[in-house]
């Protein structure tokens, strides 16, 4: 099973989708067969690459939001802790 084949979702995938799709309608009876495996094959590659990519700038957009959020709690520990002090 796949995700939908929409093409401006995966972009890098989109030559493989445009092969895949135009292999379905040349061969409709054929594509249960197996005619259409090998384009399948490539496109599960293309999917599983395409999403280690998104996942690791994911990742890396994820530790610096990290960062700047314990950048956050920091400054505003010191702010609360410099208040209670001048109490």
């Amino acid at each position: 099973m796949h995700p939908p084949l929409t093409i401006h979702r995966h972009p890098m995938c989109a030559e493989i989708i445009e092969q895949f799709q135009k292999c379905h309608v040349d061969h409709p009876v054929a594509k249960f067969f197996g005619e259409c495996t090998d384009l399948k094959i490539k496109l599960d590659r293309c999917f599983r690459q395409e999403k280690a990519i998104k996942r690791k700038a994911n990742f890396e957009e994820s530790k610096k939001l990290k960062e700047r959020l314990q950048a956050y709690r920091k400054e505003t520990n010191e702010k609360d802790s410099d208040l209670t002090q001048s109490l």
